[in-house]
């Protein structure tokens, strides 16, 4: 009975990617990711900037990787932390706002950067197949700062840049070497600080990437994207 079990979970489960991928070849990305229950960040606060980098070619891949994706998607809870970012970020400088380069990515995106950097010294910065990214779960997002006049925070580096100057684990040491000013340093932290009021978690080798949840709670309550 126990393997008989097992056996029908495992064609469940089965059937269930199935239909997830067939569901994803016949939808736009944009309503493929509203079918799985993700929300538009700029349906929940409009004055959210989004310029999806992997929308165009101006990212390290050197190629659009998303065909008509234009807006951001995350998954609810942390759709409504973001917004609770922007506001503890206007509570402290009102004119300024979040831009959205990138957020829920599904693993056939993932998989091409992995394709691009397997092979390269910048596959310590991409999730490989093996590990799904945070950004497949809908529960990561890649962000800056914009100030009045519509210009991004100058963060030291741009986003995605895969290198060891991106790091926040390595600010100071940067610093000293003259690599880094303090005010470079001081607006990185300055999204530090809101997104970690917001319940986000920042890790050691991007400035720019911040994540909802951690990976073992990710991974109960929600499952990747396709």
């Amino acid at each position: 009975m126990h393997n008989f079990l097992t056996i029908l979970l495992l064609m469940a489960a089965c059937v269930n990617g199935m239909a997830q991928n067939a569901l994803a070849d016949n939808l736009n990305e944009a309503e493929y990711l509203q079918s799985l229950g993700l929300i538009n960040v700029r349906e929940l606060d409009s004055s959210i900037v989004v310029r999806l980098l992997y929308a165009d070619t101006a990212n390290f891949v050197k190629r659009q990787i998303y065909s008509n994706l234009r807006d951001a998607f995350l998954q609810k809870e942390a759709a409504r932390k973001l917004v609770a970012a922007l506001q503890y970020l206007k509570n402290r400088h009102p004119d300024h706002t979040l831009i959205i380069y990138d957020a829920a990515r599904p693993q056939k995106a993932q998989l091409i950067m992995w394709e691009h950097v397997r092979n390269t010294p910048m596959r310590s910065y991409v999730a490989s197949p093996a590990r799904v990214s945070m950004h497949s779960y809908g529960v990561a997002i890649d962000l800056s700062i914009l100030n009045a006049e519509g210009d991004e925070l100058d963060m030291g580096t741009p986003v995605d840049f895969l290198d060891a100057l991106a790091e926040p684990r390595r600010e100071q040491e940067y610093l000293a070497a003259g690599k880094l000013t303090q005010k470079q340093i001081d607006n990185r932290q300055l999204l530090r600080t809101i997104m970690r009021e917001a319940g986000f978690r920042s890790i050691p080798n991007e400035w720019w990437h911040y994540e909802a949840f951690s990976r073992a709670e990710t991974e109960k309550k929600y499952k990747a994207i396709k």
